[in-house]
């Protein structure tokens, strides 16, 4: 670290991930000098674009799909546009099947009903009826309150209460997401790719089996006005358009420091001691985007926290899986059987293959909760490189495969990297079976990309954990960490917060809000805020 920085900065920010970016650049824009700090050469963290098999070929090694990023109030507030370009393809998501037929949700209402309805009319009239309620529930509650410091669990049902979308809302949150698919569909088709879609709102099948989902992913998958969204070129380059908005603002980014302590003294947080004993004082606030353990095990000591605040620690939960990445360089990008059915399903965002039937799914739910490797081989996937060509060189494509896995199977004492080899090559085989294109002679280059891998290299993934914190009803909206800690002065701002895990500015727009009024800064900017947009429901 430079000695440049030996000296006091208003605030610092540890971890230069997308939530430290957002909340630098709103401080610095209000007129405080911060210090943005970061662990490793790279900033970013999970926007992460590698040339991971050949030259010119662009893998997301984490985040692919960013969720309606260029509507968010950030995105707008910071002037991203200038700097970064969104790509929303119109097909969404997309699932082929063996016996040659294939299920389209797209962005157009009556497309994706017609789509629907070739595998169940009444499934599709069921769609339709909650896309209604959907889209302005989304628009006016789900997205309202995804970049809003959530309220009280009593204030938040007593003004949900008073509108009928409001109810309609409570009355599905309130309840299993499994359990409400099932009820409301009875092709098994429509409830795969329906459940894969609740599943990308950030949780897979362990947490969409929690008994309620407060955050309402069910309704959000009704919606097809909002959805899914391709960063042009890589996802890096939202990280690189905020770290050029935070340096324009006049932030200070020092990347490769190694922080021993989060200084606190007479109960407030004061600065960072960095491992070679040097110290960079606070004048106003510190705050996290680490992981809950990180920052208050290792950077501010359990002895220096109640035992209250202890044992919310250690009731603190990370889901129970990681993913086995499987990053191609392709010469074409995968033609499948079921495009004849649907030409459509060929470059759809989100791919959903391997898995035909919900038992498929069960098995695998039940297999990495138990440690072993799924024996069913099912796998999101996408052709990024034809919805967005900078991605590869002319004429080439790229591709990948998620799988669910446990961080560390039961692979009875064979060599992990063998493993690694093994298991991908069974995803291709898969792959292939759908698109029978995907032959070892089109694949120009393999990247396995395992938990094992992305935990050492993001320590805050820990026990590979993408999100940093389990979506569950007991950690998000009024349940989720907080912005404030019992440390004055010392904030979180990073994936434990609300809105939790994956891409989405949300915790670091929150927490830039609270910080700023806590501080009595003049805000240049509206935050925005929960409980005025429920009371702005229609009441009836």
């Amino acid at each position: 670290m430079s000695k440049a920085l030996e000296r006091n900065y208003d605030g610092i920010i540890i971890g230069a991930g997308h939530h430290g970016l957002v909340l630098g650049s709103y401080l610095a824009r209000a007129g405080l000098k911060i210090l943005l700090v970061e662990r490793r050469l790279d900033y970013g963290g999970g926007l992460c674009t590698k040339e991971a098999t050949k030259p010119g070929f662009y893998h997301n090694l984490h985040s692919i799909n960013h969720f309606h990023i260029s509507e968010t109030p950030w995105f707008r507030d910071l002037g991203l546009e200038d700097r970064v370009e969104y790509i929303t393809p119109p097909y969404e998501f997309g699932q082929p099947h063996k016996d040659g037929t294939a299920l389209v949700f797209g962005r157009h209402l009556e497309e994706t009903l017609a789509n629907v309805a070739r595998f169940s009319a009444k499934d599709a009239q069921t769609f339709r009826d909650w896309n209604r309620k959907a889209e302005e529930i989304t628009a006016r509650i789900l997205i309202r309150e995804r970049y809003a410091a959530p309220l009280p669990k009593h204030e938040r049902d007593a003004l949900l209460m008073r509108s009928s979308i409001g109810r309609d809302f409570l009355e599905v949150a309130n309840r299993q997401p499994l359990d409400v698919v099932q009820e409301l569909f009875e092709n098994e088709h429509v409830k795969l790719l329906f459940l894969f879609k609740v599943s990308l709102f950030g949780t897979w099948l362990t947490d969409t089996m929690s008994k309620t989902s407060p955050m309402g992913s069910v309704i959000r998958a009704f919606d097809l006005e909002s959805g899914y969204q391709l960063c042009k070129g890589g996802s890096f380059n939202l990280a690189r358009g905020l770290m050029e908005t935070f340096i324009a603002a006049g932030g200070v980014y020092q990347p490769q420091v190694d922080v021993k302590n989060i200084i606190v003294e007479n109960g407030k947080a004061s600065g960072i001691e960095l491992a070679d004993g040097r110290t960079v004082r606070a004048s106003q606030f510190v705050a996290s985007t680490l992981d809950v353990h990180q920052t208050f095990e290792k950077l501010v000591g359990r002895d220096q926290l109640s035992q209250a605040f202890n044992e919310k620690l250690d009731k603190f939960q990370y889901t129970g899986w990681s993913l086995f990445g499987v990053h191609l360089a392709l010469e074409e990008s995968p033609q499948f059987k079921a495009a004849a059915f649907d030409p459509n399903v060929n470059r759809t965002l989100k791919w959903s293959l391997g898995a035909e039937t919900m038992e498929d799914l069960s098995s695998a739910f039940a297999d990495v909760s138990a440690g072993r490797v799924p024996r069913v081989v099912q796998f999101g996937s996408g052709p990024l490189s034809l919805l967005d060509p900078t991605q590869a060189p002319p004429g080439k494509h790229t591709t990948y495969a998620w799988h669910v896995m446990p961080l560390n199977p039961d692979i009875g004492g064979m060599d992990y990297e063998d493993f690694k080899e093994e298991f991908s090559e069974k995803i291709i085989d898969v792959f292939a079976s759908y698109a029978p294109n995907l032959t070892r002679k089109n694949i120009i280059g393999k990247h396995v990309y395992t938990g094992r891998e992305y935990t050492q290299e993001m320590v805050n993934m820990v026990n590979g954990d993408i999100f940093m914190g389990a979506f569950n009803a007991e950690q998000v909206m009024y349940n989720h960490f907080g912005y404030r800690t019992p440390i004055s002065n010392l904030y979180m701002a990073g994936s434990a917060c609300h809105p939790g895990g994956a891409i989405s500015g949300g915790a670091g727009y929150i927490s830039a809000g609270i910080i700023a009024q806590d501080l009595g800064l003049k805000l240049w900017w509206t935050p925005w805020d929960a409980e005025e947009a429920l009371s702005g429901l229609p009441v009836g």
